[in-house]
């Protein structure tokens, strides 16, 4: 059975696995979740929508037979319809496609509800904004960027900011809205307060001072509900 997003809290924090120890999977899943994790964000990259490769359905089926949390799949790949019946075998609860490379957001959307999992549409900074736009209603969580996809580790760009307030206001209340890149103690206090309330944090929590995952991860939570009040 799918987990719900609508279980979730505000804020959540989604650990990004993408910055986590590949040789050792399991007990970084675990580690996360006895930490405080929300949920865990997993990027998926194919070499051509971004320039990175990373992992596909058969990883997602091994991260979802060693743990309960609600899995968040970021489709960074250029033909999502292709695989998202896949990627919902595999255990995703949530599905993300960039609007840059489906043309009929809306239909999309449809297809990962009848597979029983939540939908997300996101944009890289210098998307196609009106094709974007489009999609939102639709969705059960937006996701903005706040990098260029593809590489984990970069720096947050505070330009999305005043995006983020622009989405928040055409949001339902049950419709989440999520951010992605460059999260850390720093940023993730006026990425709450322009209205984000979960947070993708990928070296933020896996590459955690003194490896204390818990300390992190409380204190993104801490910092967020605080910006948020």
């Amino acid at each position: 059975m799918k987990r719900s997003l609508t279980q979730l809290p505000r804020p959540a924090i989604a650990p990004s696995l993408l910055a986590s120890d590949f040789a050792h999977l399991a007990d970084e899943i675990a580690r996360a979740r006895e930490a405080g994790a929300d949920l865990l964000h997993v990027d998926v990259m194919d070499g051509h929508l971004v320039p990175n490769i990373t992992i596909g359905p058969v990883v997602v089926e091994k991260v979802r037979a060693c743990t309960d949390l609600f899995l968040d799949v970021h489709l960074m790949i250029e033909e999502p319809a292709r695989y998202i019946k896949a990627f919902a075998d595999a255990g995703a609860d949530h599905l993300t496609f960039h609007s840059e490379v489906v043309v009929d957001g809306p239909a999309l959307v449809g297809r990962i509800h009848d597979l029983g999992c939540t939908a997300g549409v996101t944009i890289n900074p210098d998307g196609p904004w009106e094709r974007f736009i489009a999609t939102v209603p639709h969705v059960d969580m937006v996701l903005l960027m706040s990098i260029y996809a593809g590489f984990g580790g970069q720096k947050f760009m505070p330009e999305v900011l005043p995006r983020i307030r622009q989405i928040k206001a055409m949001l339902r209340p049950e419709q989440r809205l999520e951010i992605d890149g460059g999260i850390n103690p720093e940023t993730v206090a006026p990425a709450a307060e322009a209205g984000i309330d979960t947070f993708v944090a990928g070296t933020a929590v896996f590459r955690a001072p003194g490896g204390d995952y818990r300390r992190a991860i409380d204190d993104l939570r801490r910092r967020a509900a605080e910006a948020a009040r």
